[in-house]
C-alpha cells in the first residue's frame, strides 16, 4: 500500500475510531478482506501467469456458485471412476494459474485434480475474501464434485482447507479427505489481525471490535482458527511443506505440527513462499505422500534443509 494512501487511512481510522468505533471496525474488516489487484505485477509475474494459463487450457472449466460468488474451477483428468481425486487451492492474492504446475503435476499420476480460483481471485467473481467464504467455497466444491481423497492448499488456502476438514465454523459444514497437504500455510491467525491493526493504526477498542465482527462472520472464534488443533482432532495424515526462510508465513507455523503424530514435516528450504508451490521436487514429494500408504514420520528433510 502506498505511503500516502496508508497515512490517509490511518488518519481516517483514528478519527472514526473515536466517533463511531463499531463503524470503524466494520470498515476495517471490509478493508482487511479486500483482495489485491489481479493484474500481474512486473514482467516475471506476467510470464508466470501466461504459463499458468497455458497449463489450464488443458483442463476442463467448471464454474459453480458459492454463496454470492461464481467460482471458477478447473479439472485435470476425465473424472473416470476408480481414480484418486484431489482438490488444490491457492493462497491470498494468487490464483489457479499461478499454482497450475501443482495440479498439473499431480494429475500426471492419473489422478483427477480440481483446482479453484477463490472469490476475488483469478476468474472468480468478487473483490473480497474472508476465511468463512474460503471454507464455504471448499465445502461447496466437495458438494459439486464429490468427495476428494486429499486436499492440497498453499498459504491461506492451506489454512482454509484444514479448517474446512475440521468443521470449525458453525453452519459451514465440512469436507472429508483422507489426507491433507499444507504448503507455506499459517497454523493460526491472530498475528494477521495484529499486523493489520498495527499497519492501519487501529485503536485497541476498534481492534477488539474488528475481531468480534470477524468472529461473527466466521461463526467461530479466532482461537478456533488453529489448524494444528484441527489436524489433531481429525487424526488423518498431514504433510506440512514449508521453507525455513519463508518471509510471508514464518516457519514456526510449520514447527507447531512437530508434536503431532499424524503429521510429516518436509522442509523445502531455498524456495521461499511462492516458488515452493511450483517446484518439481516438492510436487513429487506431495505426489508420493498422496499415492502411498505412508506411515507417520516426525520430520523429513528436503533438499537444502538443515540437518
Amino acid at each position: 500500500m502506498p505511503n500516502f494512501a496508508l497515512k490517509v487511512i490511518r488518519l481516517a481510522f483514528a478519527m472514526l475510531g473515536r466517533l463511531a468505533p463499531q463503524t470503524a471496525a466494520k470498515l476495517a474488516f471490509a478493508l482487511f478482506c479486500r483482495t489485491p489487484s489481479r493484474r500481474p505485477k512486473g514482467e516475471k509475474a506476467r510470464m508466470t501467469e501466461a504459463e499458468g494459463r497455458e497449463r489450464l487450457a488443458a483442463a476442463e472449466r467448471m464454474p459453480f456458485p458459492a454463496g454470492k460468488s461464481t467460482v471458477m474451477a478447473y479439472r485435470f483428468g476425465d473424472g473416470r471412476p476408480g481414480r484418486r481425486r484431489y482438490l488444490v487451492v491457492h493462497g491470498w492474492g494468487s490464483s489457479a494459474a499461478y499454482i497450475s504446475a501443482l495440479p498439473a503435476g499431480l494429475a500426471e499420476s492419473g489422478a483427477e485434480v480440481v483446482v479453484l480460483d477463490f472469490p476475488g481471485h483469478g476468474l472468480s467473481s468478487g473483490r473480497s475474501l474472508n476465511m468463512r467464504q474460503a471454507v464455504d467455497t471448499v465445502v461447496e466444491a466437495e458438494r459439486r464434485f464429490g468427495r476428494f481423497d486429499a486436499v492440497v492448499g498453499h498459504s491461506f488456502g492451506g489454512a482454509a482447507s484444514m479448517l474446512a476438514a475440521g468443521g470449525v465454523m458453525k453452519g459451514a459444514g465440512a469436507i472429508s479427505p483422507s489426507k491433507l497437504v499444507v504448503i507455506g500455510s499459517p497454523s493460526d491467525i491472530h498475528w494477521l489481525f495484529d499486523d493489520f491493526s498495527r499497519m492501519v493504526g487501529l485503536a485497541p477498542r476498534v481492534k477488539a471490535l474488528l475481531i468480534q465482527h470477524a468472529e461473527q462472520v466466521a461463526g467461530a472464534s479466532l482461537d478456533d482458527f488453529d489448524t494444528v488443533a484441527a489436524a489433531a482432532r481429525l487424526g488423518k495424515p498431514v504433510l506440512v511443506v514449508h521453507a525455513e526462510e519463508d518471509k510471508e508465513v514464518a516457519s514456526h507455523h510449520a514447527r507447531r505440527f512437530g508434536d503431532l503424530a499424524t503429521a510429516q514435516l518436509h522442509w523445502a528450504n531455498g524456495l521461499g513462499h511462492r516458488r515452493i508451490v511450483s517446484d518439481r521436487g516438492v510436487i513429487e514429494t506431495i505426489g508420493a505422500f498422496l499415492s502411498e500408504d505412508m506411515p507417520p514420520v516426525h520430520e523429513a528433510a528436503g533438499s537444502g534443509a538443515a540437518a
